[in-house]
């Protein structure tokens, strides 16, 4: 099958890698010179929205994906008339907007922190009001990595948040003191068949992911989790990958947000599952049924930020994937995974990996 796939970053170069496995071939769209899934497939260079070069990416391919949630929902709207596109828009559109994003949780039941819609000043003292302090000031739309966002802990601070992400449609969430991150990450067939892997944890440093563990070791928290997750799976008719990021509060989850796609706090399944997130997420968008999501032992993930250092590169510890990428301040160059026999070994590698990279 001929897969066409928006986005030819790291995530579309490790599906790429994973079609190529599976006897696909990938064709991408990405306006980067030398993308890093450039290595799997040829990439038609064009903006995302480029209504030209989005049809002739659809013609050559039997089913079209997406790396990355910020992709035009209505460039690929007429698009869906002539090929299939998975996952399906609308889970595209909701996750584009965090009020939209938000709205589907409290329908589907699913906890999540408090909130409060801002469009001006006089909306942030209502939100401090409402929620109480401190509270996180975001953008609804195209924020990621701990960008657009604003720790607001005193009302003196309003009129230097709505200087720093005013001028846009915003969101106030209540201020959670978490325990720790989970992501729950599973995927979906045209039939309707759902697997599910154990639930991740995942530790940030300046709103971007640098380390995740595998599995949580807690049924009831993972059951709650995978529970949630094929809530939406099902609401949404969902086909392909999807990462259902969640706060753990005591015996409690909250949810943080949603990506419709593979996503880096799943980067430790292609050597610590039996199937990869990226295989099932081409085994399902390609009308298969996903394959097992089952985990022999327990893995780790360290990614590599801004560069990846001689003595990462060096030290032969765990697998390391290097995508390719110029070294850039927070850019995202690699990762490197452990994979251990026990909980305790995999912490003692995943720390050392960790060492190599500060």
């Amino acid at each position: 099958m001929r897969i066409g796939i928006i986005g030819a970053g790291q995530l579309g170069q490790m599906l790429g890698f994973a079609a190529r496995e599976l006897g696909h071939e990938c064709f991408f769209l990405d306006p980067a010179e030398r993308p890093p899934a450039a290595r799997v497939g040829p990439v038609i260079q064009a903006p995302f929205d480029d209504s030209v070069a989005l049809s002739v990416l659809a013609e050559k391919v039997d089913v079209m994906t997406y790396e990355f949630e910020n992709v035009p929902v209505e460039a690929l709207r007429d698009l869906g008339k002539t090929v299939p596109i998975y996952p399906p828009l609308e889970a595209l559109r909701l996750a584009q907007d965090r009020l939209d994003e938000k709205q589907l949780f409290a329908r589907l039941d699913i906890p999540l922190p408090g909130y409060h819609v801002v469009d001006s000043p006089d909306d942030l003292h209502a939100a401090c009001d409402a929620i109480g302090l401190p509270l996180v000031v975001k953008t609804r739309r195209l924020g990621y990595d701990g960008k657009g966002q604003f720790v607001l802990k005193v009302k003196d601070q309003i009129d230097e948040a709505w200087e720093a992400v005013g001028g846009v449609p915003l969101i106030a969430e209540q201020w959670v003191p978490f325990d720790y991150e989970v992501s729950a990450i599973g995927a979906r067939s045209v039939h309707g068949d759902i697997a599910a892997y154990c639930l991740t944890h995942n530790e940030h440093a300046g709103g971007i992911l640098r380390v995740s563990r595998a599995p949580v070791d807690d049924e009831a928290l993972t059951a709650k989790a995978q529970a949630y997750l094929s809530r939406m799976l099902e609401h949404l008719d969902y086909v392909g990958v999807l990462a259902l990021e969640l706060f753990v509060v005591g015996d409690e989850l909250l949810a943080n947000e949603f990506a419709p796609r593979v996503h880096n706090s799943g980067h430790w399944t292609i050597e610590g599952a039996e199937t990869s997130q990226f295989a099932n997420h081409v085994l399902t968008v390609s009308g298969s049924r996903p394959a097992s999501t089952a985990v022999p032992g327990h893995a780790g993930m360290v990614n590599l930020i801004g560069t990846i250092p001689d003595a990462a590169r060096a030290s032969g510890q765990g697998t390391l994937h290097d995508y390719g990428k110029a070294p850039r301040p927070g850019r995202k160059l690699g990762h490197i995974t452990v994979v251990a026999d026990s909980a305790a070994e995999r912490d003692v590698q995943t720390a050392a990996v960790s060492e190599t990279v500060k």
